[in-house]
């Protein structure tokens, strides 16, 4: 099997364990309430559920940035150079869902680690 056989295979078996973390999620909606500017629920205040939770992003940093599946990555446009190094691989499915881009990055870092990748998931809420 050659390398970039070999690294596509792990991509999309990356892809597959974020999407079946996506799918045993369990996600918690976010509530919001009308306050005034101290945070005091108003009068009649009216609540919102957003069913998808709370609004963030997240991606997987590999590193070294210049390993073979790192190149291969960026060779492909798969990833790209992330801040304070590294490479990061962007989850930009699932709309603004911070609980499931979580999950998803999750997943695949789990899949890169089993094969001696050094990978993390990492969000940050919006």
């Amino acid at each position: 099997m050659s390398r970039n056989t070999e690294f596509m295979a792990l991509y999309q078996n990356a892809i597959a364990a974020g999407r079946a973390a996506v799918e045993a999620l369990n996600v918690v909606p976010m509530v919001v309430t009308e306050a005034d500017i101290f945070g005091k629920p108003l009068p009649n205040a009216k609540r919102y559920y957003v069913s998808d939770g709370v609004c963030g992003f997240a991606w997987v940093k590999i590193r070294p940035a210049n390993s073979a599946f790192a190149n291969w990555l960026k060779k492909n446009k798969l990833g790209s150079t992330a801040y304070g190094g590294g490479l990061q691989i962007w989850i930009s499915d699932y709309n603004q869902s911070m609980q499931k881009k979580e999950a998803f990055a999750g997943g695949m870092a789990d899949t890169f680690r089993a094969a001696g990748i050094t990978a993390y998931a990492d969000s940050r809420m919006d």
